[in-house]
């Protein structure tokens, strides 16, 4: 979701996955030259708004400093609902931010069905930034209850 320089995908690049690059509009770099010129794909996107693609595309999102970037241009569950649509079930997200807004996302993707956990950063605990790891649920509505049909005949 901000692929800065596409180190993520060039990291997977011998792997049996594709990755699509999407830097923010909103960036304050334009990186999406230098991520074509390592021979990686990528377009732009503004998080404020849909992305075009079908629902249920991606198994993973990296979403590096998202919440931070939008930060008072749009709400962040209109991120998270969008986050959502695009993700298949079962997918995973992980998110890098500071520790205040993961917490905040901690609490909200809860109640969108989805586990979760916070860890620190690399560099260690005393580091502002952590990560979020998540994992959307794959889950039914229940099916109607004998009591419910008999109502309704």
């Amino acid at each position: 979701m901000n692929a800065h320089l596409g180190g993520f995908a060039a990291a997977l690049v011998q792997d049996p996955v594709w990755v699509m690059n999407v830097v923010p509009v909103e960036a304050k770099v334009n990186t999406l030259g230098v991520i074509y010129e390592r021979g990686l794909i990528g377009t732009y996107q503004s998080w404020c708004e849909a992305m075009s693609t079908y629902p249920r595309t991606y198994d993973l999102i990296h979403a590096d400093s998202i919440f931070t970037l939008y930060k008072d241009r749009c709400d962040m569950e209109d991120i998270l609902l969008e986050m959502d649509r695009i993700l298949r079930p079962e997918g995973s997200i992980i998110f890098r931010d500071d520790v205040d807004v993961l917490v905040t996302v901690k609490q909200i993707i809860g109640a969108m069905n989805y586990s979760s956990q916070i860890v620190d950063h690399e560099d260690g605990p005393l580091i502002r930034e952590k990560l979020l790891f998540a994992v959307k649920n794959y889950w039914t509505a229940p099916a109607p209850s004998d009591n419910t049909r008999s109502e309704a005949s």
